[in-house]
Parts: C-alpha cells; structure tokens; sequence
C-alpha cells in the first residue's frame, strides 16, 4: 500500500515521456497547432528563461521516401507530429522533455551535467527480491494513471480538426502498449477500406532504434512513478532456450491448469486486461483503440506454428547475424537481403540473411513462439515478456554497433519505408525524437548490459578491432608499396654509384670511403601510396 501511494505521489509531482501531453490535449492547443507548455521551475514556456529551451517550428525532413506508401494526407502520423502541432519546445544542451523539464538520457542533477551509466542484467541473475520488485514495479506501472499524458481516440479529422478533441485517461503501463499500437496500426482510409503496408516502428530500419527509444522512455517511466532511480529493464537471454523459461510463477506467469491459453492465477499477470488487440474491428469501425479492457492476456508457448517457427533462436544464429556488416539493404522493408535489421528482426534467414517472410526467426521467433498476445503486432505489448525480449534484442543491436562502430551515415537518410528515414521523428513520440538519435552505442543513452561488460584490455582490443580489420582489408596494398618502394630504392641507389663511379676515375684505390655522415644522411627516400 506504501509503494502504491509512493508512486502516486511521484508520478503526480514527476513529468514523463509519452505520447500527447495532456497539458496540449485541448482545443486552444490543438487549433494553434503549438505544443510548448510551461516549465514549473520557472513558469515559462520550455523554461526559456532558465535557458532550458524555446518554443520553435518544427523542422519535418524532406528526405523523400520508399513507394511502400502510396498516399498523401491521409493519415495522422505522416511528417509527425504536424497534423498536431507544427510548434513545440526546442530543448538545449543535456535538457529534454515535452516542456524541457527532464535530462537527456545518460544524464541527471538539477543542471543535467551528472553523466550516468545504469547496468541492465539478466532476469535470471537477480536475486529473489530484486526479482519480486521488478514485478511490482511492473504491476505498479499497470494500475496506476499517467499524470502527464493521454492518449487519442480520434484521428485528426473525427476531431473536427481540432476543435472537438478526442482524448482519454490512461495507465502508464498501458500507454506503452497504445504507443506501440498506434504506431503499428492500419492506416483508415474510410468506409470499410484501409491500408496494412505501413508500420513506424517495424519492417524497415527505425525497427531498432524505436525499441531503443521505447524501452528507454518505459525505464524512465518505472524510475519515476517508484521513486527508484537505479531501476533498470532485466533482459532475458534466450538463446539456445528449448521452452519459455520465464513462463512460471516465480517470474512472468505459469500456464493456467485448466486452459493453456491463459496465465496460472498465481500470477500476478492472470489478472491483467489487455487493451488494444482488436484491429479488424477498429478497422471495420474506421476507429482507433480506445484502451478499453478486451480480456486477460493470452499465451501458450511452444504450441505455435512449427512451420513458421520452429524452434527458438540459436546461438549461431545470433552470431551469424552479428557477422553481417550491412544495417539496411535493397528496399528496407521486410525484403531486405544481408540486411543486419532484417534479420535480426526476423524477416531473413539466420544462416544465409535472405528475405523470407514465411518464416519467423530471431525477434519474431519469440513473439510466434508465445502463441498469444505477444504474436500479434498491434497488442503484443500487452504481454509483460515483451519488455525483458526486447531489452535482450537491443542487446544484440547494442553488439551489433560496438562489433562494426558504424558512423551515423550508414543509418538511410532517404528511401526508406515511412517515417524510417534518419531524420523523420518516431512516431508517436511528444517529446519528439528522430531515429537517427538512437544509432549510436548504449552508453552514450545511459545504460549498458551486464554480459557485455568487458575488462579494461578486452575494451582496448575491442577498440582496435575495426582499425585492424581495415588494415587486413589494405594489407595487399601495403605489400605492393612496399615492394614497389623496394625496387624504387635499389634502382635508385644502383645508379647514384655508377654515377659515382664515373665520375672518379676507373682506379678505385685513391676514391675515398663513402662514410654515412657524408653522403648516407643525404639521400632521402619517400613513398606515396
């Protein structure tokens, strides 16, 4: 009852990353298209005059984009947020948030100059009590209301463009969810007619980076409705796994006795109510999920289609997958060959990095394996293993960027899927955030993961390692300087003495010795490759 009234009091006091502010979920936010409400510590917008941030136009990429989506103006989340609002805070320096009021990510301290680094461990690793708070916290986090963030259950339009808004309450564990939703959902084209071939947040390259942001925002979430600031997202390494080994009550719920597809109502997780799961009727009613209850969460693990999924994913093939050194290829979608993204996501093979859709590995292994909640896109958040599976594939994507050190450019600027390009903001993120802001290595966000920690020297090697892997690349050309510079030198040298030799005579006796202070240090010998 202590932590429940603890995080209620928290959240109230504590701003948090979400989705609409609630702050600009009205009318007069809405018509003026501006999102940029005041900072408590100083009463102005964005804090200005703390220097935290201003209130600015927002710059939309206009990077053009794949043909995967072939319309215009006809949903809410193209060039987001500006259907919205085309004006929010612009935050300075290490300062974030919807009204500039947090620290970025890596940073804290009432200035956000205190670098951090927080550890995310193996589930399996915690101790029983760090275990039953993570579930706590989880369970906290499900029935408690966002303060600071709604979420829409209108689009734009059945808005009246902003003068009738459409908004509700909604639990922070559960916002989560409506995010990872709306960003997936159909595009409404209306009368019965939508448009599937379209997801921000999945099959093309900000797969990763979005998760990335997403976990993050959700990490932050925990820490601030619990009060505890160390708190960080367990992962749960399955590899090599022959059955769903978090599936028990001591951890994310055991099978139900009586029916396989429902949770052991031991579980703590028994009880909750999924939201957001039914997307042929939403589609049929040109509507969005309005977070209503729609049953307790489902999962059966392991009676999956063995056609599509097999097995669980393999150590080899998590290396194979680290071993290719593009990010993105081809089309950047789901077709993608030798594509790191796709196959890590699922959509390619794990031993040969060809697109094959009809199969499941890797990523979407897992959410088919658990045969339930998690297998569908729209609602798979609802199902609290998300959360510890996704954490252990931004670990893989985390090795994947220490392994290659790729620079910024290598993320597509242009022609990718909607909203995927570098500089497109995620969807549907208020404060907003680009992709490319998330190709970068973990650290630099704050965190890190336990089983990649390494030692001092293993980090040094760690650190030549691309710059060795460059030279091996160049050594034949190393070589063929060298040999070249070889033959340049004797030749060279073969002339100066019978220059020399002509030049004193056919006796050799009365020719001095050609000593190195004289004449050794005067020749200089240079190389270009």
């Amino acid at each position: 009852m202590l932590l429940f009234a603890l995080g209620f009091l928290l959240v109230i006091l504590q701003p948090c990353s979400g989705q609409f502010p609630r702050v600009c979920a009205n009318m007069q936010s809405l018509l003026s298209k501006e999102c940029c409400p005041p900072w408590d510590g100083d009463g102005s917008p964005c804090g200005e005059l703390s220097s935290r941030g201003s209130c600015q136009n927002i710059l939309l990429s206009q990077a053009p984009l794949g043909p995967q989506f072939p319309f215009s103006g006809v949903d809410d989340r193209e060039d987001w947020p500006s259907v919205f609002y085309n004006r929010t805070c612009r935050c300075e320096g290490n300062f974030m948030g919807f009204n500039c009021g947090e620290c970025k990510f890596g940073f804290s301290g009432p200035n956000c100059t205190e670098r951090q680094v927080r550890t995310r461990r193996n589930i399996f690793q915690l101790t029983t009590s760090e275990k039953n708070k993570f579930l706590a916290y989880l369970n906290l986090a499900k029935n408690i209301p966002s303060q600071d963030y709604v979420i829409a259950t209108g689009t734009y339009t059945q808005m009246n463009n902003g003068s009738n808004p459409m908004f509700r309450d909604i639990s922070v564990y559960d916002l989560f969810v409506w995010m990872h939703y709306y960003a997936s959902r159909d595009t409404l084209l209306g009368g019965s007619n939508v448009w599937r071939d379209i997801d921000f947040a999945h099959e093309a390259p900000g797969f990763l980076p979005w998760h990335r942001a997403f976990l993050l925002m959700w990490e932050r979430q925990i820490q601030r409705i619990t009060g505890d600031e160390n708190f960080t997202i367990p992962y749960w390494d399955w590899r090599d796994a022959e059955d769903c080994g978090v599936c028990n009550d001591e951890y994310m719920g055991g099978r139900h006795p009586t029916n396989p597809n429902l949770l052991s109502p031991a579980s703590i997780f028994s009880s909750w109510q999924v939201i957001c799961t039914r997307s042929e009727e939403y589609n049929s009613q040109q509507a969005l999920c309005s977070a209503t209850s729609e049953g307790p969460i489902r999962r059966n693990p392991g009676n999956n289609d063995k056609s599509r999924t097999p097995r669980l994913p393999s150590s080899a093939d998590v290396e194979f997958c680290l071993s290719l050194t593009q990010y993105e290829s081809g089309p950047m979608d789901k077709m993608a060959n030798y594509s790191f993204r796709n196959t890590l996501e699922g959509f390619a093979d794990p031993q040969t990095a060809i697109s094959n859709p009809a199969q499941s590995s890797l990523h979407n292994a897992l959410h088919i394996y658990m045969n339930g909640s998690m297998s569908q896109v729209q609602g798979s958040a609802n199902d609290p293993i998300f959360v510890i599976h996704h954490a252990f594939v931004d670990s893989i994507f985390e090795r994947w960027l220490r392994r290659h050190r790729p620079m910024l450019e290598v993320y597509p600027a242009a022609n990718a899927p909607i909203g995927h390009n570098r500089e497109n903001y995620m969807v549907p993120f208020i404060p907003l955030y680009r992709n490319g802001e998330f190709f970068k290595p973990s650290r630099e966000l704050g965190y890190d993961y336990e089983y990649l920690q390494e030692p001092a020297l293993e980090s040094f090697q760690d650190f030549l390692a691309p710059y060795l892997q460059q030279a091996r690349q160049i050594w034949p050309w190393l070589l063929g300087a060298a040999v070249f510079g070889g033959i340049i030198t004797a030749v060279l040298t073969g002339l100066l003495r019978a220059c020399r030799k002509r030049k004193g005579g056919t006796s050799s006796e009365i020719q001095p010795l050609l000593t190195e202070s004289e004449d050794y240090n005067n020749i200089t010998y240079q190389s270009n490759f």
